[in-house]
């Protein structure tokens, strides 16, 4: 983008500011790289060196550039660590609808794979589950469950899949709908569900652990949608 676009000899710091942020999230400057001298900043903008120095305050604070000491201001500007986690931004409906897309398929290769041990780690969950009303302690195990039929299919990718979609869990608006939905009455329909679909796995039955877990993520989407209407 020109300097000259939209500039006048009247910029601001604030305006520079906006115009070197632009020109950094353009990729016209990277990450590490050295901006060019104070004065020729200045002059390419038309304003004050104080002016020019403001500007460049105002980038550091909000972690776009960093002023080193004799050395000049260097880009810190990441989009990578810039960008907001998807952990952090992913909205309750789109885990559910994510989980839609794996989970069915992800119980047919435990029914492949899965140990005894294997099983037994899920039931420890269940057990867990069925033994409480309480919703933050049946989240909890509601995540081991779901991370033990993860572990049933030996891929160490899909391990990785669902351990990432119950990090989502963690964060405030997973929370807000978990206090909304998680009842004594739904704590009890999901503890039926995660048997059947244990059940399932046990018996060998890939169609029914795959119809039980499609079952049960429908429950769970139909109870968020509920709690969105409130």
């Amino acid at each position: 983008m020109s300097i000259d676009e939209g500039l006048t000899k009247k910029m601001s710091s604030g305006d520079v500011a906006a115009a070197l942020k632009r020109q950094i999230m353009s990729g016209k400057y990277l990450t590490n790289e050295r901006l060019p001298p104070e004065r020729t900043l200045a002059e390419t903008f038309g304003v004050a060196r104080g002016t020019l120095r403001e500007a460049l305050r105002l980038l550091e604070d909000i972690g776009y550039v960093e002023r080193r000491a004799g050395s000049g201001s260097y880009i810190s500007y990441s989009e990578t660590l810039n960008a907001p986690s998807i952990i952090e931004t992913v909205r309750p409906l789109e885990l559910v609808d994510a989980r839609f897309a794996i989970e069915p398929d992800l119980v047919r290769l435990a029914v492949l794979h899965a140990t005894e041990r294997d099983l037994l780690n899920a039931e420890d969950a269940i057990d867990v589950m069925e033994a409480t009303t309480d919703s933050t302690i049946f989240a909890e195990a509601d995540e081991v469950f779901h991370s033990a039929l993860a572990r049933c299919t030996h891929n160490s990718l899909l391990v990785w899949i669902i351990d990432q979609m119950n990090e989502v869990r963690g964060h405030d608006q997973w929370k807000k709908m978990r206090r909304l939905t998680l009842s004594p009455e739904i704590i009890a329909r999901y503890n039926i569900q995660h048997r059947a679909i244990l059940d399932a796995i046990r018996a060998r039955d890939p169609d029914a652990a795959s119809k039980r877990m499609h079952e049960h993520l429908q429950e769970a989407r139909k109870s968020l949608i509920d709690a969105a209407s409130y």
